[in-house]
């Protein structure tokens, strides 16, 4: 039985559920700043690694800030443009590693998308990141469920982060769809994922388990209209929803 606490008026004719990858998709993981950038920089600038990793750092933090504040997207090369050291993709080998363990998918993940599947809806993702699309697909790939996905956004690819309106209407278009209203979004942040999904007229539901980061804490918490405890509930939550739309 899913724990939930459902809030609001139902939607009329849901069709799709949107999904958040990390911290939502993927359990929560605190990583060390510090760490990921030393990691790239004993790589792209050996010469000056102690510098250029906190250069790199503060670069990440300012590019985290600018999509916070001003919803704008940023990619790993911006984040070595702005730290002065220089880009080059076979660096990121180490730096991926670095990330792995955190970057598996919950194992409610492929048990959920395969019913939300069965029942008819698209399945889609919206990840505020720096990383290329490749990696996500990786990662994807790797667990098994790549392949029932019907859309994903990756905000390196397009010019605004979440919460932007503009960033969830990529999402909702990328399964095909024109209408937020018919879509349900996913998430584990009240600024980028549930305020960000209801001011783009999404229903939304909230995982509450990550440990955000203060830095990336908006200026507005968002009110969701359920609670997930964990993601398995995400399909209750959405069936009552579509069940009470056929009672109408």
């Amino acid at each position: 039985m899913a724990e939930a606490v459902p809030t609001g008026s139902t939607p009329a004719n849901i069709e799709a559920v949107i999904f958040d990858w990390g911290g939502t998709l993927t359990p929560w993981k605190t990583i060390d700043a510090e760490a990921e950038w030393a990691t790239l920089a004993r790589l792209a600038a050996p010469e000056r690694a102690e510098e250029a990793a906190a250069a790199l750092s503060a670069a990440a933090t300012a590019v985290w800030t600018r999509s916070r504040d001003e919803h704008t997207s940023a990619t790993l090369e911006d984040v070595c443009s702005l730290a002065g050291v220089p880009f080059d993709e076979e660096h990121f080998a180490d730096y991926r590693d670095f990330w792995e363990h955190a970057t598996y998918t919950d194992g409610d993940v492929l048990p959920l998308f395969s019913q939300l599947k069965v029942e008819g809806l698209k399945v889609g993702v919206l990840s505020n990141t720096i990383w290329p699309r490749e990696w996500h697909e990786s990662y994807f790939r790797r667990d098994g469920v790549l392949e029932m996905l019907d859309g994903a956004v990756y905000t390196s690819e397009i010019p605004w982060t979440k919460p932007s309106p503009q960033a969830f209407q990529a999402a909702v278009e990328a399964v095909g769809l024109t209408d937020p209203a018919s879509c349900v979004y996913v998430g584990d942040r009240l600024f980028d994922d549930i305020w960000g999904a209801k001011n783009a007229g999404m229903r939304a539901i909230h995982v509450p388990h990550s440990d955000i980061p203060r830095v990336q804490v908006g200026h507005s918490e968002g009110e969701p209209d359920a609670v997930a405890e964990r993601l398995a509930h995400v399909h209750d939550i959405v069936a009552a929803w579509r069940s009470g739309e056929k009672a109408d």
